[in-house]
């Protein structure tokens, strides 16, 4: 009964703070981030929502942090979607569930000596892994898969950030039982062939484990900042067209499309018509099944959010599709509001429903962790936390994907 008041007490202050903070569309995406962030909070139980409320303003506005730090680093951008059509068929059994063994299964790895650079054959098995080439009297290498992956996650995993993964001949030679690579001068290139078609339910596994940690380490910047980005990666997982090859209708000649579907619509509709009450925060037993699960059912919209724009588009004139609006000082081209009306109408509740499971699955992954972490006690006392902002600066050989623009 003490959760349920103070919910619906909380649910009631946010409906009042949303006609301020939201009352003006900002950039595309972060309306929808920072809404769902800041619903997130509602979730909770008494033991987290005093802080977390102390603190909510963190975390609706830096909700959008990480799409900023895309432009900053190569290594940011995969993480907010998966191509998972480019590589299966749902439900994508032939796609690893653990990162480490993706990355094998889809790598390039091979050997340089002097002017010659030539690449590996590659075999997994379910027990072995072997490198083989006709080249050089022919070499024929092999090790059971189990000792590879660990040799992977203790050896190569921490090159992960570097430009080049380079491994010497030693390295190899003492994998594999070998003398040939030191004695000929050889070194080993891995190239991860993975990782640019998007890692998102890997990195969620990746942010639950920090979160955990700065919870049971009470450090509570650092879990208002790791929860407040982890929530960005969750809501982005939610979204059918983060997990296709045809993340921005491109090969279906309806560029545009992923703005309108997860920026226009709940710009528009997401205050008037969505229902937000979403229940408890509840604990997840599994998570990297819970998180494949968000992207294959994210995914299962996906035919339905393509189809159907396509065609209604057939039914409207252009100038009825497309209307011209003040953002920022500049005039924008957007789809017309009773175009997308006519969209979200079509699609019944699917955006909703989405943003929904987004704010249920904050909350959750949330409280998770810090059941995970021992259920430390966190002062609730209404103490909002002074961050640093991070410093966020553009790189501009980073080239974000086209509906990031």
């Amino acid at each position: 009964m003490r959760f349920k008041t103070f919910w619906l007490y909380g649910i009631l202050v946010l409906c009042c703070s949303l006609l301020v903070s939201f009352s003006k569309p900002v950039a595309w995406g972060f309306f929808g981030h920072r809404l769902i962030n800041r619903m997130a909070v509602f979730t909770l139980p008494p033991e987290l929502i005093g802080f977390f409320k102390a603190n909510i303003e963190y975390m609706t506005e830096h909700a959008v942090d990480p799409d900023k730090r895309r432009y900053a680093t190569r290594h940011e951008g995969p993480r907010h979607f998966i191509d998972i059509d480019y590589w299966d068929k749902s439900p994508f059994h032939n796609v690893p569930r653990d990162f480490e063994e993706a990355i094998i299964k889809h790598c390039k790895i091979r050997f340089v000596t002097g002017a010659d650079s030539l690449y590996f054959n590659k075999e997994i098995t379910t027990d072995s892994f072997f490198l083989s080439t006709e080249h050089f009297g022919g070499i024929r290498l092999g090790i059971d898969y189990p000792t590879f992956v660990k040799y992977w996650k203790k050896v190569i995993k921490p090159l992960y950030f570097d430009e080049v993964w380079k491994l010497s001949g030693y390295d190899i030679d003492e994998l594999f039982g070998t003398s040939y690579f030191q004695r000929n001068n050889v070194d080993i290139l891995i190239e991860d062939h993975f990782s640019e078609f998007g890692i998102v339910p890997y990195h969620l596994e990746t942010m639950m484990s920090r979160l955990t940690y700065a919870f049971e380490n009470k450090d509570m910047p650092t879990v208002l900042r790791t929860a407040t980005e982890f929530g960005h990666y969750i809501a982005d997982a939610h979204v059918p067209l983060h997990t296709s090859y045809n993340y921005n209708g491109q090969l279906t000649n309806q560029d545009g499309i992923h703005a309108f579907w997860e920026s226009r619509i709940p710009e528009l509709f997401a205050e008037r018509d969505y229902d937000f009450f979403v229940g408890k925060a509840t604990y997840i037993e599994n998570p990297r099944d819970y998180f494949w699960d968000i992207i294959i059912k994210a995914h299962s919209h996906l035919d339905s959010v393509l189809m159907i724009e396509k065609r209604l588009s057939q039914t409207y004139a252009s100038d009825m599709i497309y209307c011209y609006d003040e953002r920022l000082d500049r005039t924008i081209r957007i789809q017309c509001p009773e175009y997308t009306e006519a969209y979200t109408n079509a699609m019944g509740s699917m955006v909703e429903d989405q943003m929904r499971a987004s704010i249920h699955a904050v909350g959750s992954c949330i409280y998770t962790a810090w059941v995970n972490a021992g259920q430390p006690i966190i002062d609730n006392s209404p103490t909002r936390l002074e961050i640093e902002a991070e410093e966020i600066i553009p790189d501009p050989k980073v080239k974000p994907r086209s509906h990031e623009h």
